[in-house]
């Protein structure tokens, strides 16, 4: 397998080749990370004299211990690196590769996020990061409201290309995004942000928008330290990144009327339980159902 360089001794060619279409499946982060997982899978194999198609969910446990206690993983990275194995597998079965799924009845690590553990921002801060970045240059300003007011992640705004605004039959400035898997939308640009991306791009009329100040495209690891420089700038709390203004975009939309199925569109969420994890109301009481069903029930005594 091309993307997976551990030696080959105990497993078969058949392994290889069956991770390659599992990869070919997919591009970009997830790719990365399954292809890291697959890699810290096959050598472990390795280790046991195993092949990866001839495996059972015995050694899929112990392999759990492994990520546990060897390497250090906690219970989110366990459990992320078994679901990859469990989609890796049942594509084998799909295939024909192997006649039995060994992940049948493998116990995953359990992981509740609390609201606690996940940065964001909430709209004064957002505000007071808006401003700071418009403070440091125009590209700082645009790349923090792409992904404040869009809710891009932060590859997609580094990536948004002056070509690909356009004008729809009704007169709206849109912008098409290229998310996660390939997959394409088309995001209208409100007012306020489009006066923020024109600023941006100047008198250019083609390449990326955000530039570094060498001239070249703004990257994820450079995005990653602007937003870190900014937020100690605005005196905000130093575990904010830019996915953090993803959460806080998806936040703000439900909080200020949307339901579900429109922040799930505006979040461009395949599951509608991802955008409800992304939601950090912050434990809001004024607007719990509890208000809702009282007036209903109490106006009916």
């Amino acid at each position: 397998m091309s993307d997976i360089t551990a030696p080959e001794t105990a497993r078969s060619s058949i392994a290889d080749e069956a991770a390659r279409e599992f990869l070919g499946r997919y591009r970009g982060g997830t790719r990365t990370l399954y292809t890291a997982d697959l890699r810290i899978f096959f050598e472990w194999c390795e280790t046991q004299g195993v092949d990866p198609l001839a495996i059972r969910r015995t050694h899929l446990e112990r392999f759990r211990t492994y990520l546990e206690d060897d390497r250090g993983n906690g219970p989110r990275s366990v459990r992320r690196r078994l679901q990859t194995l469990r989609t890796f597998y049942r594509l084998a079965v799909a295939d024909e590769r192997i006649h039995r799924d060994p992940t049948v009845m493998l116990r995953l690590p359990k992981h509740e996020p609390f609201s606690a553990d996940i940065a964001w921002l909430d709209r004064f801060q957002v505000g007071a990061l808006l401003r700071t970045a418009a403070a440091e240059s125009p590209a700082h300003h645009a790349l923090v409201a792409l992904m404040c007011m869009l809710g891009l992640r932060v590859t997609e705004a580094c990536n948004v290309r002056i070509e690909d605004f356009a004008e729809d039959q009704l007169g709206y400035r849109v912008l098409s995004v290229v998310g996660k898997g390939g997959k394409s939308a088309l995001m209208p640009v409100p007012v306020p942000l489009l006066r923020i991306l024109e600023q941006a791009r100047g008198d250019r009329l083609d390449g990326p928008l955000v530039l570094r100040r060498d001239g070249r495209q703004q990257d994820r690891n450079g995005a990653y330290a602007w937003v870190k420089i900014l937020c100690r700038k605005a005196a905000l709390p130093e575990n904010i990144h830019p996915h953090s203004l993803r959460h806080s975009a998806v936040t703000a939309v439900i909080d200020s009327g949307a339901d579900l199925r429109e922040a799930q569109e505006f979040a461009r969420h395949a599951d509608p339980g991802m955008t409800v994890h992304y939601f950090r109301r912050g434990g809001n009481l004024d607007r719990h159902a509890a208000h809702v069903a009282a007036r209903v029930f109490a106006s009916a005594a």
